[in-house]
């Protein structure tokens, strides 16, 4: 029998707020963080965006780091998401057990070098920058600004990359490699990063519409998200109740196309099943799909149709919540991981913004109204990243 695991601690950023409690707040009250681009230096201003609503100086200011040291906006991201996760779990750097952080990331310190990438080729005053660019270094610098762990690990597996940490994370408990693990993403704009999609051409010119006939496109966004993994008895060591349960988890890789989902979406069909098998869980036990739901043409479609093979008795409550934050790529797995905790305590569904029409190959309609049928108990998860590496998870109430 597989030792469970439980999330005792979770945090967040994002364009709708800089916690758990203004992230519930808008979530609730419907209302979107995507916007016109206020902070990224880019040339495609008509594109809305999910930016978090502070300057690089101002979250400096917020942390207590001065101008002088160098940062990159990923990592002045996270740091408030990961101390308000560990504050809930009431988790102090010192403490004596073995504390891992593994944080998911794909664009790294992008954001600083491309504004400095002339610099670098010329002056050389400011290369400390050099040795932030890689994704390793982000979490590196998150981890030496909170202090005390054991462990520290990066996932990089695009949008993906986040939802994978909190699967390490377990197997790190469950093997004893690790007594208790932060473990969730983070994930900046950039006009790497704008740039990139746009060539896509996947982009949205106006707020998203996940899951509807007219969907255009992605709306990029930023944030963080992390959750605090342990074991009941660790928890119980340490006088902390458990929010909710890590009960299930998969990862597949369907290598389809280099950004595409496979057309009968098989990766995301093997992932949720996975994932539900994982929890010992029938599909009619999940009472919500938070869904990766990008408002791409082709993942929505996808996604959908995998939904609907699975779900055979019918497609549960799903929605995405990417017209209220943006696509957080690598950050969107443990963002989510929050969101679909604040659905299990608060038995509310984030609705569906801006669905209008049904697609027409589908069964079924976003959700649109908040209120559940009955206790939000299981919740699945999705996040897919390119290279087809699909991964779903359950989080489950206690």
């Amino acid at each position: 029998m597989k030792t469970e695991i439980y999330i005792t601690g979770a945090g967040a950023a994002s364009a709708i707020g800089m916690n758990r409690q203004q992230t519930l707040d808008a979530l609730i009250n419907g209302r979107s963080g995507v916007e016109a681009v206020r902070y990224l230096q880019t040339a495609h201003s008509e594109l809305p965006v999910g930016e978090v609503k502070r300057s690089n100086d101002e979250l400096r200011e917020m942390l207590d780091i001065p101008p002088s040291e160098a940062f990159i906006r990923s990592s002045l991201l996270a740091i408030p998401a990961v101390r308000e996760a560990m504050a809930q779990a009431r988790l102090e750097t010192g403490v004596p057990v073995r504390v891992a952080f593994l944080s998911g990331i794909t664009v790294g310190g992008m954001d600083q070098s491309e504004r400095r990438y002339n610099d670098f080729l010329t002056n050389n005053s400011e290369n400390a920058y050099i040795r932030l660019s890689d994704c390793g270094a982000c979490t590196e610098q998150i981890a030496d600004y909170i202090g005390g762990f054991h462990s520290v690990s990066t996932i990089v597996t695009a949008c993906s990359s986040s939802a994978n940490t909190l699967m390490l994370g377990a197997d790190m408990i469950r093997t004893g490699r690790a007594d208790i693990v932060v473990a969730g993403g983070t994930e900046c704009l950039s006009r790497y990063h704008v740039n990139g999609f746009n060539t896509l051409m996947i982009l949205d010119r106006e707020v998203c519409k996940p899951f509807d006939r007219d969907r255009a496109g992605i709306n990029l966004g930023e944030g963080a998200g992390y959750v605090v993994l342990e074991t009941a008895a660790t928890a119980s060591k340490r006088d902390v109740l458990p929010l909710a349960r890590l009960s299930g988890y998969s990862n597949v890789c369907d290598a389809y196309h280099p950004t595409a989902s496979s057309p009968d979406g098989i990766g995301a069909y093997l992932a949720m099943r996975g994932a539900i098998e994982d929890a010992g869980l029938k599909p009619e036990d999940i009472d919500y799909v938070n869904a990766h739901g990008t408002g791409t043409p082709n993942n929505d479609l996808t996604e959908g149709l995998a939904a609907m093979r699975l779900f055979t008795d019918g497609v549960p409550p799903l929605s995405s919540i990417k017209a209220f934050t943006g696509h957080t790529t690598s950050a969107a797995g443990g963002f989510e991981a929050v969101v679909a905790l604040l659905a299990i305590e608060h038995n509310f569904l984030p609705v569906n913004l801006n669905f209008r029409r049904r697609i027409e190959e589908h069964n079924f309609s976003p959700v649109t109204d908040p209120s559940p049928p009955h206790p939000v108990r299981h919740v699945l998860s999705n996040s897919f990243g390119f290279g087809g590496n699909d991964s779903s998870i359950v989080i489950s109430k206690i």
